[in-house]
């Protein structure tokens, strides 16, 4: 962690997520507002009792006007400490004027309580863990409560000695709480946006798929209803053969859709090979397919068939083919067609969605189009 943009202090709320720490005011409503959000109010005030033992020495050792100081300045630190945990979550250049305001007060309070100050030392070790970034709070806070404690003991301040252990102890904890409830924070909103992406891609995979699976069905159902009105009424028995074929695509087609809502669709290369042939023969386009297919992957069948399904929708419907050519082999496949090509700035929505499929699992798409035809070719593995 390399700053401390959002802390707390004894409840878990993480404050920052309020409010982005860059757009704070630093008003008195604003920082009190602030040290609301971080949950650390309350549990900043009971410390402050502490400051009472200093206080209690100045006017034992020196009463009158230097006690009265004392008092004041000691009042006024602890006005400072305890809103040190709104100010943690105000920008960094922001909370090291804080740490240098309390500073600057213990230092002041040196001519007035002299080794007294070192009572100060817990609060101190708060500040660092508070209102710096963790990888300089912990070496400068164990740094100074080792110095305070090495002092307390040489000048026989006992109780100095044990409050700068205890201090150290404690601050660590709290510093160690407040990281591991950030970083807690950064994985669940890490964990937030994969769960978003994860939705996105999910969106966009039923997209394509739905392109992919009722593009290609709508086609053919539009040929074949075209082909069984103009037979009607020469050929009935060939218009029949058309509204059956209908039937089966439509049944076919809902299959698909709701096998695609569902994550479970599956495509085959050597199926949509059958279908095109059917398709392609239906609108009057010479078939070239192979016989037989090379042993293929699960995954890879299923690419292959998407690919297939999408080059020989295409051609049904752009193309003005009058041969299409289907070959496979153990890495790649490939349709071609005679056609009069990709005309320039049409839309490739289903060329992308397919181009996207097949990088995603490690392939390339290759589409060559010119006023003699269209080659499309999916290569994968080491041969992309």
């Amino acid at each position: 962690m390399g700053t401390l943009e959002a802390t707390t202090w004894g409840t878990g709320v993480r404050g920052s997520q309020e409010q982005d720490p860059a757009s704070r005011l630093l008003t008195p409503r604003a920082l009190h507002r602030a040290a609301l959000e971080s949950g650390g109010l309350t549990y900043s005030l009971a410390p402050v009792l502490f400051i009472a033992i200093p206080v209690a020495f100045a006017w034992i050792q020196n009463p009158g006007p230097g006690a009265a100081v004392v008092t004041g300045l000691l009042l006024v630190y602890a006005v400072v400490f305890v809103y040190c945990c709104g100010i943690s979550l105000y920008p960094l250049r922001v909370r090291l004027a804080w740490f240098a305001l309390c500073t600057g007060l213990l230092l002041v309070l040196i001519p007035f309580l002299g080794l007294n100050v070192l009572f100060m030392v817990m609060f101190q070790a708060m500040t660092h863990v508070l209102l710096l970034p963790w990888k300089w709070a912990v070496p400068t806070m164990v740094a100074m409560s080792l110095a305070v404690m090495v002092l307390a003991i040489v000048t026989g301040v006992y109780v100095a000695a044990g409050l700068a252990l205890t201090g150290m102890l404690m601050s660590w904890g709290i510093g160690y709480g407040i990281r591991q409830e950030l970083l807690q924070g950064q994985l669940e909103a890490a964990q937030h946006r994969n769960a978003v992406l994860a939705v996105a891609a999910e969106r966009e995979r039923i997209g394509r798929d739905l392109h992919d699976l009722v593009g290609h069905s709508l086609t053919s159902l539009t040929i074949s209803a075209q082909l069984a009105r103009r037979l009607l009424d020469s050929d009935p028995e060939a218009a029949r053969e058309q509204l059956v074929h209908i039937e089966t695509t439509v049944r076919q087609a809902l299959a698909d859709v709701r096998a695609t809502a569902s994550g479970m669709q599956h495509v085959r290369a050597a199926t949509e090979i059958a279908s095109a042939r059917t398709v392609l023969s239906t609108v009057g386009i010479q078939a070239e397919v192979p016989t037989a297919l090379p042993p293929l992957h699960d995954d890879l069948a299923e690419l292959f068939g998407y690919v297939i399904r999408e080059g020989v929708t295409n051609i049904v419907r752009h193309s003005r083919a009058t041969r299409a050519e289907i070959s496979v082999s153990e890495d790649s496949v490939s349709i071609e067609d005679d056609g009069v090509g990709i005309p320039q700035g049409a839309d490739r929505s289903g060329l992308r969605g397919l181009e996207a499929r097949i990088a995603l699992a490690g392939g390339r798409l290759e589409v060559r189009s010119s006023e003699t035809g269209t080659r499309l070719t999916a290569t994968m593995g080491a041969a992309a």
